[in-house]
């Protein structure tokens, strides 16, 4: 019995911190999003001109290998972004590398 407690209370713990991370991506996610380039992702993505980065990612008309290349090597007129990206503060604090905030921001835009 005992073994069957420690076993339920080590998937519980492993399931919670998997929750508590995703949560923290995400956040992570929405600073990038909010921060990057002083001003944000968002200055330029919101609008009508510009692609709308949560519509292409939802619609799958954007797939994340995509998103990272275009955020690592810049497209078009937009710039490389992995600098920005990771000169936000909450990138710095939690130690991500680029993958990992590429992760977190395409996370944030697909929820």
């Amino acid at each position: 019995m005992k073994k069957t407690l420690v076993a339920l209370a080590g998937v519980t713990l492993i399931a919670l911190s998997g929750q508590a991370f995703a949560d923290e991506q995400l956040k992570v996610g929405k600073k990038i999003y909010d921060r990057a380039f002083g001003r944000g992702c968002g200055a330029c993505h919101d609008i009508a001109s510009n692609p709308q980065l949560t519509n292409l990612i939802k619609a799958g008309e954007l797939d994340k290998a995509s998103f990272a290349d275009t955020l690592k090597n810049g497209k078009n007129g937009m710039p490389k972004a992995m600098a920005a990206i990771m000169a936000v503060g909450p990138v710095k604090k939690a130690g991500y590398s680029e993958d990992q905030a590429i992760d977190a921001v395409y996370k944030y835009l697909s929820k």
